[in-house]
């Protein structure tokens, strides 16, 4: 797989065939661009430009990105002149393109709360059709394994400013996505023929030192507070990629994917579920400031078995230079956790995964539904969403993988003691109401105290009794077991799409 050449280009510009505007084309490897006067989508044919037809209008995303937004990526610098706005199963997500120096381009998308930056890249054989790939499985790209995170229908919803070739404007095509071991993330598109394959790695938008944002005094003008479509109470959206949110007044979980302006679609919540970190909390975690935005609480079910069950908590917590992380809260502990670009490796039998050269051992597998949401998300969270999900162990370190039917998504991250969450955030001083029962293999502890032993001895005798008692009863049986713990290490929903 190779990148394409870096050619110098020139600019072209001519007026709109809509209103005469002008517009301007600075790559000659865009075909295609948006009036910013009337909205035509022209393609450029030569020194000429034919309108196509009217594209919709860009809906209000709150990036921080903008058009003509210039920074910095591998040592070179480039400048955003398009934005595309697509739509799939898992939300709505952005994709900018950039312009290097020298005239090649790239493309800056959303990822999991984070960005990727990717290039145009050819494979080195024939782009296999969308439905050769099978969700999971992994494929060898060059002599190098990637797994098969994404297969969806995407749609393109809108556009603005100078674009690549694009597919047809409301018609589904099919996406895939594939991942490796080490972060990278290769993308093919098949909305246009051939298909249009790209290969990126993730980036942080304060490494890429961009100029050209949208100020903060530019955000605040433009109205990020609407009417809850249930009751009519206000509610104000606070960062810039929300996705869901709850009403604080009736508790009504409502889709913003489309924007504040569009159609809000949204569902009743009963019984509210109070959190034990409330939300706007601000806590010191790792040497940053963390504030909880959005909160969700989950059901776990073994496969084959729909009486165990058991409940967990997830707080997702933002900062606004190091993005998003899970703080998560089962019966077996608290634990710290992020989402991953890349996907770990998992063995033939799924009992171990493998991650920056650390084997991780398989602890659990079970279904997951989202039963309660409350705050902000950057993905259309939505009650009742189901996920596969299984969690591994490694001393301390913790990988979750979650599955949806077009998705595979992985978090990392580690163990926090009930104490660490407490003092981080400033609550219950005492520590009683963030203590787990994590005494197990994953357990923060580093021995058994003396209180413990006796507790264990007057367990064992108890149980002595208990079978001294019973051995004779014919009639005594089995019954179904709850389990508490155990739950989602962290990842999200399958909601919490690649985009």
């Amino acid at each position: 797989m190779a990148t394409t050449d870096n050619t110098p280009q020139r600019s072209y510009r001519a007026p709109c065939p809509g209103c005469g505007a002008p517009v301007e084309f600075r790559s000659a490897q865009s075909t295609h661009a948006v009036c910013s006067f009337c909205r035509s989508t022209v393609v450029r044919s030569g020194e000429k430009l034919q309108r196509l037809g009217r594209m919709a209008e860009v809906f209000e995303d709150y990036s921080p990105l903008q058009l003509m937004a210039a920074g910095r990526h591998e040592g070179r610098g480039f400048t955003l002149v398009g934005r595309l706005q697509y739509r799939g199963s898992s939300g709505a997500w952005t994709e900018w393109q950039a312009l290097f120096e020298g005239g090649d381009t790239g493309t800056l998308s959303e990822d999991n709360g984070s960005y990727v930056f990717s290039r145009p890249a050819r494979m080195q054989r024939e782009v296999p059709a969308a439905d050769r790939f099978r969700l999971g499985a992994t494929t060898a790209v060059g002599g190098k394994s990637f797994t098969v995170a994404t297969q969806d229908q995407a749609t393109l919803v809108s556009a603005q400013g100078e674009l690549p070739r694009l597919p047809p404007l409301g018609q589904p095509f099919p996406v895939v996505e594939l991942r490796s071991a080490d972060g990278e993330v290769l993308s093919i598109e098949y909305g246009s023929t051939p298909a249009q394959v790209s290969r990126g790695v993730q980036v942080q938008l304060d490494g890429l030192q961009l100029t050209g944002l949208r100020t903060e005094a530019g955000q605040q003008e433009t109205a990020r507070q609407f009417a809850c479509p249930q009751c009519g109470a206000p509610v104000e959206l606070r960062l810039q990629g929300t996705r869901s949110i709850t009403c604080a007044s009736c508790h009504s979980l409502i889709d913003v994917s489309q924007g504040i302006g569009g159609e809000l679609r949204h569902a009743i919540q009963d019984e509210p579920v109070q959190p034990l970190v409330l939300l706007g909390t601000v806590g010191q975690l790792h040497g940053a400031a963390w504030q909880v935005v959005g909160f969700q609480h989950r059901m776990g079910r073994e496969p084959g078995d729909p009486d165990e069950q058991f409940g967990w908590s997830e707080y997702l917590l933002y900062n606004a230079r190091r993005g998003f992380q899970f703080l998560v809260d089962s019966e077996d502990g608290w634990s710290l956790v992020q989402p991953m670009t890349g996907a770990p490796a998992l063995s033939s039998d799924g009992g171990t995964a493998t991650h920056q050269g650390q084997r991780y051992r398989l602890k659990d597998s079970y279904e997951a539904e989202t039963t309660y949401v409350a705050g902000e998300f950057y993905w259309p969270v939505e009650r009742g969403q189901k996920t596969f999900n299984r969690d591994f162990t490694s001393g301390r370190q913790l990988l979750s993988m979650e599955q949806s039917p077009r998705e595979v998504t992985w978090s990392a991250g580690r163990i926090l003691a009930g104490a660490t969450v407490s003092q981080a955030f400033r609550l219950d001083q005492g520590g009683g109401d963030f203590r787990r029962g994590d005494a197990g293999p994953t357990s923060g502890q580093s021995g058994l105290g003396c209180g413990c032993l006796l507790l264990i001895l007057l367990g064992i005798l108890v149980l002595v009794l208990l079978v001294i008692l019973l051995r004779d009863d014919d009639n005594a049986g089995g019954s179904g077991a709850y389990r508490s713990g155990g739950g989602s290490y962290g990842g999200y929903s399958s909601g919490g799409g690649h985009k």
